[in-house]
């Protein structure tokens, strides 16, 4: 995430499936596949299918792709199989990058993400080389477009948030991550618009990049990270610098 505004990163990586929506389909669908195999596919009993549909309708996937994603994962006939795995390495500079898949060919996945860290400056590690740095936390972005301070501070805490910012018209809500689900719930309930909520991995400190080749190859690792199919999460303690405001 971005060193100044986790929302800042959020947007980057919106603007970046603006133009290949198909990618993002993809990657929710797989996430919702394995989750109604895991747990069924009633969103009425099933609290991680409900949130990975909230996320899945706030990136703009229709409904009917939604419906027949879990219809297809209820059927006998979807035989794939996903295996999560999680890597863990370092960008040019030192970065530390943690890179989440969800995929149907281990190797496959596993080469890739290799290749990805060579070829833009970075090398791939060890497990738990830089997960120490992270802290995971449920975050959940809200539009606050006119939307009282103390009041908005007073409804998250009761509903049991640990933490707030606002800046401009989105505020930005800390949560443990086994309480995302019901503070999302509980600030959709009164009103409040919800903009993304996703456990998220929170680095404790941040490298700030200063060469222009290695903000290049940052850049371009994230990039083919990011546009890979198997890879759902990608978390780095990168400073990135904000977008200059358009005029």
């Amino acid at each position: 995430m971005s060193g100044h505004s986790k929302w800042n990163n959020i947007k980057r990586k919106k603007e970046a499936t603006d133009g290949a929506k198909a990618k993002i389909f993809t990657k929710i669908g797989r996430e919702i596949a394995v989750c109604v195999k895991e747990g069924g596919g009633d969103p009425n009993n099933n609290s991680k299918l409900r949130d990975l549909i909230a996320k899945a309708k706030s990136n703009n996937v229709p409904n009917d792709n939604i419906d027949r994603i879990i219809k297809k994962a209820m059927g006998d006939s979807d035989k794939t199989s996903y295996e999560s795995n999680i890597y863990e390495g370092y960008g040019p500079c030192g970065v530390a990058v943690i890179v989440e898949t969800l995929t149907d060919n281990k190797n496959r996945t596993a080469g890739d993400v290799r290749h990805y860290f060579d070829k833009f400056g970075g090398n791939l590690g060890t497990s738990g080389c830089v997960s120490f740095m992270f802290t995971t936390k449920g975050i959940i972005v809200v539009d606050a477009a006119g939307v009282d301070e103390d009041a908005l501070m007073d409804d998250i805490f009761d509903l049991g948030a640990s933490d707030f910012t606002m800046e401009g018209d989105t505020a930005e809500i800390e949560t443990e991550p086994n309480d995302l689900h019901n503070v999302r719930e509980g600030l959709e309930a009164k009103g409040y618009k919800i903009l993304s909520a996703e456990v998220d991995r929170i680095p404790s400190t941040y490298t700030t990049l200063t060469d222009e080749d290695a903000i290049k190859k940052m850049n371009l690792l994230l990039d083919a990270l990011e546009d890979n199919d198997d890879v759902q999460n990608v978390y780095h303690n990168w400073d990135m610098p904000e977008e200059p405001e358009e005029d």
